[in-house]
């Protein structure tokens, strides 16, 4: 039994399962499982079965209570899609087979780590030092738990009993080609062999966009599966380019949108194509004209919007994500629609509907709306620099850096972290915690409680008096681990979904043009042959 009669538990055991994943993942999620507990200097004793899968045990000097263990086996799953957290999901029945016992398909379970080894490891056992050392490097997968069981708990309550709608751990919107990638497990009753099966999962990364280098970096990150389909890393190599190449023929013919990386992302009602902008205004003159318009934000207009509250937050934010668009699309015309929007800010687009004429009303002539949505086009936006704040403009230097709307990882840390986080990232020097507080706009608490969070997650770190931006952290990464981008690719679909269905509602009202061709039949006499004189005498 893994838990002893006070629920506490004595060892951590961890379950890799060929039953979740392929065998290949098994031993993939092993090998990173060996490296981040060895990282934080973890000892532990591993063994095999007969069947593919393995155990590795980690003994506790403190015995940890059920909540705790469970915890950290729950949030090392995430990182391990094979990793089968059960036996510390159930405190009366939790179990797991040791070194030598029996297995069911035959045969025994194998001890991995040489005895001599695997007797100090259990006689020693892992002090609390380490088991904290543990814990910080899964803060990341700690923080995403917290907030799908704070979220589970909500819906719970919404419906009145804890059994509906259940979030599971590695659940959420993740597709079941992505979870192929991940697990290398597909439907049998879908894809007849394991080749089909890799064939829709390389088409569904062209489809994304993705390019065959990304590919190939994940087969040892997050979709060891795909790599376990394969079977062999011969045979991976050797089939991967040539799988990659079809894969891209077959979405490029499918797919009738061409030049994408040149358009505008999709919006609430069309396909949007930026105009451009003013003729006069080249690519260098729209960068320049970015640059001048965040010295005014920064100056004005943030200054202003800190004092309407929630909305004014939520403005601040928006006038960012258009500068964003602008800078990226070299365009000062933006008929982006509110979904596009929404999905870059990771609110509702009827949020970012009511947020519109607002920003419009508060920017003083910044932005300004020129023409109004129509069928399947969105509103039009223009946005200049008001001649009052010329002369400010030029008067105060460009910051370095670029200017965002909300980050993925912010999805998960919220609006306040992304506006501490870009003070410290933007700011003319390292700031201090007063100067950060002044700078947002945002309460002492609030503001310290971001900067312990992201310090927590390793974005940041304290110099002395100051916060300085941590070189070496990779946001996109730890976006992945707190899981901002399943919830940014289930934004996205969710956003192709209600506008596939909103084309469909107006196209029930476009008139459709009827040819004469298509009322007449051109080989059949039917003009009318009018009676002779004695039928009408007779008629009358």
């Amino acid at each position: 039994m893994v838990h002893g009669a006070d629920g506490s538990v004595a060892t951590l055991c961890l379950d890799l399962d060929t039953t979740k994943a392929l065998k290949g993942v098994v031993d993939s999620d092993a090998a990173n499982l060996r490296s981040k507990l060895s990282a934080c200097g973890v000892t532990f004793v591993e063994d095999f079965s007969p069947s593919g899968g393995r155990h590795l045990y980690i003994p506790l000097q403190e015995r940890l209570n059920a909540s705790e263990a469970r915890e950290l086996v729950e949030a090392l799953a995430l990182t391990a899609a094979s990793l089968d957290p059960s036996p510390h999901q159930n405190v009366t029945d939790g179990c797991i087979r040791v070194p030598g016992s029996a297995h069911k398909s035959g045969g025994h379970q194998v001890l991995i780590t040489p005895l001599s080894q695997a007797y100090n490891v259990l006689r020693n056992r892992n002090p609390a030092t380490s088991i904290a050392a543990l814990r910080t490097a899964l803060a990341p997968e700690l923080a995403r738990n917290h907030a799908l069981k704070a979220r589970q708990a909500k819906t719970a309550t919404a419906h009145g009993t804890a059994a509906a709608h259940m979030l599971q751990i590695n659940a959420g919107s993740e597709t079941a080609l992505r979870r192929t990638a991940r697990t290398g497990v597909y439907d049998a009753a879908r894809y007849k062999s394991p080749s089909e099966a890799r064939m829709a999962v390389l088409n569904h990364f062209s489809a994304c966009g993705w390019t065959l280098a990304q590919v190939q970096n994940e087969l040892t990150g997050q979709f060891p599966g795909l790599a376990a389909l394969y079977g062999s890393t011969e045979r991976q190599n050797r089939l991967l380019g040539q799988e990659w190449a079809k894969a891209q023929t077959w979405t490029q013919k499918s797919d009738p949108r061409e030049r994408r990386e040149k358009y505008a992302s999709i919006n609430n009602t069309s396909l949007t194509e930026p105009t451009g902008g003013a003729p006069n205004l080249s690519s260098a003159a729209i960068h320049q004209l970015v640059n001048d318009l965040e010295n005014v934000l920064y100056a004005v207009l943030d200054h202003r919007l800190k004092d309407r509250g929630r909305e004014g937050l939520s403005l601040r934010f928006l006038i960012r994500a258009l500068l964003a668009y602008m800078r990226t699309k070299e365009t000062d015309v933006l008929d982006v629609g509110c979904r596009t929007l929404a999905a870059a800010m990771g609110k509702h687009h009827v949020t970012i509907a009511r947020l519109l004429p607002a920003l419009v009303e508060a920017s003083e002539g910044i932005l300004t709306k020129v023409a109004d949505a129509r069928h399947k086009a969105a509103d039009v936006y223009l946005i200049q620099l008001p001649e009052q704040y010329q002369q400010l403009a030029r008067e105060l230097t460009w910051r370095k850096g670029r200017i965002y709307s909300i980050r993925p990882v912010f999805r998960v840390l919220g609006d306040i972290s992304a506006l501490v986080y870009e003070a410290i990232e933007r700011y003319r020097y390292s700031p201090t915690s007063a100067e950060l507080i002044r700078s947002s706009g945002m309460s002492r608490s609030a503001v310290e409680k971001a900067l312990v969070v992201m310090e927590g997650l390793g974005m940041i770190y304290r110099d002395g008096r100051r916060w300085r931006i941590t070189a070496t952290a990779n946001l996109r990464a730890l976006a992945e681990r707190l899981g901002a981008i399943e919830d940014y690719q289930a934004h996205i679909s969710r956003n192709r979904r209600e506008r596939a269905a909103w084309h469909a509602y107006l196209d029930r009202f476009v008139e459709v043009r009827v040819n004469e061709c298509d009322l007449f039949d051109p080989e059949r006499e039917e003009h009318w042959i009018p009676p002779d004189d004695a039928a009408l005498w007779l008629a009358a």
